[in-house]
């Protein structure tokens, strides 16, 4: 039973023997609080010393990927806006008979 545990039972067995005062209703809450939250961070595998560097590591490699993939987005906006703007400039000079003068 680790530290949170032992803590936890001695609140409640305190509230069970005393009733239940405002001060120990609120450290039973914080107790439990802070044990759920301890185990769901290992749970998740998240509950050792390295996981705040790999939080860290984990934030940096998403930023990064956004910022490629903004880039990459730009990038193929702007290759699909110069396609679209030589079609309507073929589509121009087919129009005036441009296509006809260049071939003579």
């Amino acid at each position: 039973m680790t530290e949170n545990e032992e803590m936890l039972v001695r609140l409640v067995e305190q509230l069970s023997q005393k009733g239940s005062d405002l001060v120990t209703v609120r450290a039973v809450i914080e107790e439990a609080s802070e044990l759920g939250a301890t185990h769901a961070l290992h749970e998740l595998g998240l509950g050792d010393k390295h996981a705040r560097k790999d939080l860290d590591e984990l934030r940096e490699l998403l930023g990064a990927w956004r910022i490629a993939r903004r880039g990459a987005l730009r990038t193929a906006f702007g290759w699909i806006g110069k396609a679209l703007l030589a079609l309507v400039l073929l589509g121009l000079a087919v129009r005036f008979g441009l296509v006809d003068w260049l071939g003579r």
